[in-house]
């Protein structure tokens, strides 16, 4: 019932569109008087939107028309509920229009109209079990207050539009703003407002019909979109995380990362497994394997999947190992898509000898030449005076203010119980040059978070900072450093040997081509230099439908992509700021000649 309901008001929401934007088939239905009323007495609502209704208001309604469709097909409560509203409103509008008219159209028309009203209101009634899906509770009263915000705006727009132009004669305050209000919803108003020239009647026409599709595609958006909730790490959270993380935290590399601030978390039932995980875009995205005990995964993963399908959220995992992609599949009836491999380096096994690593042996070779000097310490160890000084330093290292990052990084440095996380630093004459920041990774593990570096540095500084961190992990108890995540590593690297077959090199040029704002091969081959242990990642998603948007869920968390926004406090500051320069400027009056 709820695709049934969607494409059905998809089909109505697009008849209303191309009324509207195609001028012959709009004056065609309004001309065509008796044919049309016929059709439209029996349609609920349709009587009401003729002969009344412009092509402004054709548009309006079919655009609000398919953002119900993409609700219903949801399973949105809030959809059905508008969807609801749409037909007893329609019922009652067809009764003042049928009762003015009754001898024009007869009782049949009538009862026919109401028939097919009271069979959709009574299937809605029936089936109204299957739009279960909640919304956010902030977004409707939101909504209600961007519609009143919306209104008022237009009107303010309307009237001084009126009062810049030309009229053929003096219009009350009350005809200004009811000719205002008609043009937002595209009909016209009992006493139109004439201008001295037509064309500012028409541009007039044009922008309140205009606004009337903003105010109400705005506010059908805020109503019907899925809830959103900010991800916030509780306290209590936080203590349970670590607790799982101190008994197995030795599982998965990207354990520690559940703790970022910016995620929340779903338990099991028995609280011996969680998961971490962020909404954008209506997509429920976690990432790694679930926390805890693996026997209690099961548990946190149907806990999940049922609040994704509680809300209509899309569930996907990102980064997470081959049995936990498993788990996934075999729990939650998903898909595994293998993304591509982090890079795993073993303590014990790492050397500078041999020809594989001459390149990596030389870099090093150099930046010590050049008077660099390494220091890799426990968090614990360094002095908080210490921590902040080298935080604020490396921040302006940054290419831009977007922390990039999300599966595997803590987007924090030197946090309360981050102790056992350990900064490298490199230094050249006692000024700071680069920083490595690395989170644990179980007991005898790290995994790298952060990696940043002056871009006047000596090239191959980040090299000579990881092999610096490898030679002094034994000094802190550390066997294995799991470095960057290569995406696509198999195939950058199959697709350069010989024999590789012409669809794999074809998949390798695509990548190579997106390399240049995405840093899939960059990361591949400076991985790659330090003979690291390939451990597989995977994508476990929903299906092949959902994959584009779950991909730009992924971008988006791990701030690829970053939608515009207008920063309104920022905005405030700033025109606070140079209200109080004018004024300041203004009260010490012109300067004195000297």
């Amino acid at each position: 019932m709820p695709r049934l309901a969607g494409w059905a008001m998809l089909l109505v929401g697009v008849f209303f569109i191309v009324a509207g934007v195609n001028a012959g088939l709009y004056h065609q239905l309004h001309h065509a008087h008796s044919r049309w009323h016929r059709v439209a007495a029996e349609t609920p609502g349709a009587l009401t939107l003729t002969a009344s209704l412009t092509r402004t208001a054709f548009i309006v309604i079919g655009l609000l028309l398919l953002l119900l469709c993409h609700g219903l097909l949801r399973r949105k409560h809030r959809a059905w509920q508008a969807t609801m509203a749409l037909l007893v409103t329609a019922a009652a509008l067809n009764v003042v229009r049928l009762h003015r008219h009754i001898d024009r159209f007869g009782l049949s028309a009538m009862v026919t109209g109401f028939a097919i009203t009271a069979v959709l209101v009574g299937l809605g009634l029936y089936y109204r079990r299957e739009f279960y899906a909640l919304g956010d509770p902030r977004t409707r009263w939101r909504a209600l207050g961007i519609l009143i915000a919306l209104i008022g705006a237009d009107l303010a727009i309307g009237l001084l539009y009126i009062a810049m132009r030309g009229l053929t004669r003096p219009y009350t305050f009350p005809e200004r703003v009811q000719a205002v209000l008609y043009g937002l919803v595209g009909a016209s108003p009992p006493v139109p407002v004439h201008f001295v020239q037509d064309i500012r009647g028409d541009f007039f026409a044009l922008l309140t019909g205009a606004l009337g599709i903003i105010t109400v595609l705005v506010t059908a958006y805020l109503f019907v979109r899925p809830a959103e909730p900010q991800g916030r790490l509780g306290e209590q959270d936080a203590q349970r995380i670590r607790q799982l993380l101190a008994r197995h935290g030795d599982a998965d590399s990207l354990g520690y990362f559940a703790l970022r601030d910016d995620k929340s978390v779903v338990w099991s039932p028995t609280g011996k497994s969680c998961i971490g995980y962020r909404v954008l875009s209506g997509v429920m995205l976690a990432s790694g394997d679930p926390l805890g005990d693996p026997e209690a995964w099961p548990g946190a993963i149907h806990e999940f999947l049922d609040m994704a399908a509680a809300h209509a959220w899309v569930p996907a995992v990102i980064g997470c190992s081959e049995l936990g992609a498993e788990i996934w599949c075999r729990e939650g009836g998903l898909t595994a898509l293998e993304l591509g491999d982090e890079a795993v380096v073993q303590v014990a096994d790492f050397t500078l000898d041999g020809r594989q690593m001459r390149n990596v042996r030389q870099m090093v070779t150099r930046v010590r030449r050049a008077g660099y000097v390494a220091q890799v310490r426990r968090v614990r160890d360094v002095p908080p005076e210490e921590v902040a000084r080298l935080v604020r330093q490396a921040d302006t290292w940054r290419g831009s203010a977007t922390e990039r990052g999300f599966s595997m990084a803590l987007g924090r440095i030197g946090g309360p119980g981050d102790g056992d996380c350990v900064i490298a630093t490199a230094t050249q004459d006692g000024v700071l040059r680069a920083l490595l920041h690395f989170v644990p990774w179980g007991h005898d593990g790290l995994s790298l978070d952060l990696m940043r570096r002056d871009r006047s540095a000596q090239p191959g500084l980040n090299d000579f900072m990881i092999v610096e961190t490898i030679r002094a992990a034994p000094g802190i108890g550390v066997k294995r450093v799991s470095l960057n995540f290569a995406m696509f590593r198999a195939a950058l690297e199959r697709g350069e040997r010989i024999g590789a077959g012409p669809i794999l090199r074809a998949w390798r040029r695509v990548l190579v081509f997106l390399s240049r704002w995405f840093q899939i091969e960059s990361l591949y081959r400076f991985n790659a230099k330090f003979g690291p242990q390939w451990v597989p990642r995977f994508l476990v998603f929903t299906g092949p439908r959902d994959a584009i948007r779950i991909g730009l869920a992924a971008l988006e968390a791990e701030a690829f992509l970053v939608w515009p926004t207008m920063e309104a406090r920022r905005l405030a500051r700033k025109a606070r700021g140079r209200l109080r320069r004018w004024r300041a400027a203004h009260a010490a009056g012109p300067a004195r000649p000297g």
